[in-house]
């Protein structure tokens, strides 16, 4: 379960969204920097799509690998989410039962490590020279190794496999699924409707497949499996060997 230590939800969420922008500001005057972070997120994405084809496609799993890809390992812009997050930060611990609060801090903080991490990346994608042609894959890995922060790799897995545990969690909370559709009305009028979107989806996407015993489990154990493999080869193989890897995932890792 999320903990949040020194601060309250709200000091944790407003501090996050404040951290994430101003990420996005050095981008703002800095058009290569802003290319640079967009086609490292698109390649995250596509390298999600392709470990995880398997589930993505059909199967029990199909609709929390679609919300993992979609919420957690996307390209999406995400800042309308954090605007509402930070809007409503204050009020998250009267609105929603504390296991719901402490996984948006959970979230909050998930979001601003993979946001300093995609920063990076940018950074040493574009310190790269190209002294021959080189793929985006090899691009990629020579970032990552460049960059390193294995510590805060793991430790970003492991607040996405948390976030999981958490959602499933809530699915088993008294009440909280009527909570979330009378918050409906009230959040469109906040103008929240992304934070709503996000907690319902997460809450019917756990809701369902733990309507099949074991399977929540089973799911956020092949994740862990499949990335911890990722970064055995990232951080243990050449570059250019770990860019083979990538681009022979053919749909799984594991």
């Amino acid at each position: 379960m999320a903990t949040i230590l020194g601060m309250n939800a709200a000091e944790t969420i407003r501090k996050a969204v404040a951290d994430v922008a101003a990420f996005r500001a050095t981008e703002v005057g800095n058009p290569a920097l802003r290319e640079a972070a967009a086609a490292v997120k698109a390649f995250q994405a596509q390298r999600f799509s392709e470990a995880y084809a398997d589930m993505l496609v059909a199967g029990p799993f199909s609709p929390a690998a679609k919300f993992f890809l979609t919420e957690l390992y996307g390209d999406n812009d995400y800042s309308g989410r954090d605007a509402q997050f930070a809007r409503i930060a204050g009020a998250l611990q009267t609105m929603l039962p504390k296991a719901a609060v402490e996984t948006a801090v959970l979230l909050s903080q998930l979001h601003v490590l993979t946001e300093t991490l995609d920063h990076d990346m940018a950074m040493a994608w574009l310190a790269q020279v190209e002294d021959a042609p080189m793929s985006r894959s090899l691009r990629y890995v020579r970032a990552w190794q460049q960059v390193g922060r294995e510590g805060d790799r793991r430790l970003q897995l492991e607040k996405v496999l948390e976030i999981g545990q958490d959602l499933d969690r809530l699915t088993r909370t008294p009440g909280l699924r009527l909570m979330l559709k009378l918050m409906r009305h009230p959040a469109k009028t906040a103008r929240l409707s992304e934070l709503q979107r996000f907690l319902e989806s997460g809450f019917d996407t756990f809701a369902e497949l733990g309507h099949h015993k074991g399977q929540v489990a089973r799911f956020l154990q092949l994740i862990k499996q499949r990335e911890l493999t990722l970064l055995a080869s990232l951080f243990g193989q050449t570059a250019d060997q770990a860019a083979k890897m990538l681009d022979s995932l053919g749909g799984r890792l594991a």
